[in-house]
């Protein structure tokens, strides 16, 4: 069976409340639900964590190497910032899907560059909990025909 980490980086602890409007009205726990209801049905066990703190994630990837077949990850405001985390992915021989709620693209120009993309097997971005559960998707398709070669 497929196991996948899936990361929520800084403020997604808020979700539900922090500007609704952008993030939408449901909240982790939710989120954490439709992802692991998801897994499921796609033969992965799944493993969620946040944390506000960049060096707790930079753990997380580091030890999660040795216990997770790939990795779901919404590095928040941290994609724009932490050159760390694109190190820690790309040091890693875990797959990655970045993946961000909102379209950050049609966002601030400081969020249009992210330090984890060119790290990962591929981005979603805007669809909102369905780019998590696009993300899962992914990731476990590449993962059952690279697992099985």
């Amino acid at each position: 069976m497929v196991r996948v980490l899936v990361l929520h980086g800084p403020n997604l602890n808020l979700l539900g409340t922090r500007e609704p409007d952008v993030y939408g009205a449901q909240t982790l726990a939710d989120l954490e639900a439709e992802l692991t209801a998801l897994a499921a049905t796609l033969g992965a066990t799944l493993e969620s964590r946040q944390s506000n703190h960049e060096g707790v994630l930079l753990d997380w990837i580091h030890e999660a190497a040795s216990s997770f077949d790939g990795l779901v990850f919404n590095p928040g405001a941290f994609s724009h910032t932490s050159l760390a985390l694109g190190d820690a992915i790309a040091g890693t021989p875990l797959p990655c899907v970045e993946v961000h709620l909102s379209n950050v693209a049609a966002r601030e120009p400081v969020r249009h560059h992210s330090f984890l993309s060119k790290h990962a097997l591929g981005v979603v971005s805007g669809f909102g909990f369905a780019s998590y559960t696009l993300g899962l998707r992914a990731l476990c398709e590449y993962l059952a025909h690279s697992l099985n070669d």
